[in-house]
């Protein structure tokens, strides 16, 4: 087998778990609308949740960011991949020591083993773009260059916006269709939360599609040949 071989066929994993981070972000994102004017959380119970919200608005800038370089080809993706993913365990660790070592919190073997399997995935992923692996020939791409990363970043907050906007409309409305079809029943609103939660699934899968639609696109009509 020739040497890279097999690092070439799976060094696409990490944009694959970028993107799954990043949808997660989003879902965290959309789903900490109560924390707005809540004051009735404990301090280091609420300051900690909000430290999440910034790491989920720095996942999901720094990860365009990635993604731009991943969609453009780019031979610096490994190396910048490398770099998020070391920062993003190094938070987890921190986050996990932190729940471990406060008192309002509860320990969780489940928040554990959640937090475990995401430094192993991200261990994996620095495994499959290190040094030699073949993966920069993997994202270089020579014969054409890929537009600027600033337009890819600006392209994909379009494209979050616009697929957000459309994905949690038309999940709602799906949503409220399937509650009147199912005969969900509206007691204390119950058919109003399972709207609510079919187009908040809608504005994640929206903003994350939009997203990666919008990079795609840019990259595919924005190519130009190398002089």
């Amino acid at each position: 087998m020739p040497a890279g071989r097999a690092g070439n066929d799976l060094s696409y994993v990490p944009v694959g778990w970028l993107i799954f981070v990043m949808a997660w972000s989003v879902y965290g994102l959309a789903s900490a609308w109560w924390l707005v004017g809540n004051s009735g959380l404990p301090d280091k119970i609420f300051y900690f949740l909000l430290g999440g919200l910034v790491a989920n608005v720095i996942t999901i800038l720094w990860g365009l960011y990635l993604l731009g370089l991943a969609f453009g080809r780019s031979g610096r993706f490994p190396r910048h991949f490398t770099i998020w993913q070391v920062a993003t365990i190094v938070w987890l660790l921190a986050r996990q020591a932190y729940v471990l070592t406060v008192p309002d919190f509860v320990f969780s073997a489940r928040g554990l083993s959640i937090t475990a399997i995401e430094i192993g995935i991200g261990l994996l992923c620095i495994y499959l773009l290190r040094r030699g692996s073949g993966a920069e020939t993997v994202y270089a791409k020579q014969r054409t260059e890929a537009p600027p990363v600033f337009v890819s970043i600006v392209a994909a907050l379009l494209g979050i916006i616009l697929g957000a906007v459309v994905g949690a409309l038309g999940g709602f409305f799906a949503g409220s269709v399937i509650a009147e079809v199912a005969e969900v029943s509206c007691f204390e609103g119950g058919c109003g939360y399972f709207a609510a939660f079919i187009g908040l699934a809608g504005l994640v899968v929206g903003a994350i599609g939009g997203g990666i639609l919008a990079v795609w696109f840019v990259h595919r009509r924005g190519r130009k040949p190398m002089a």
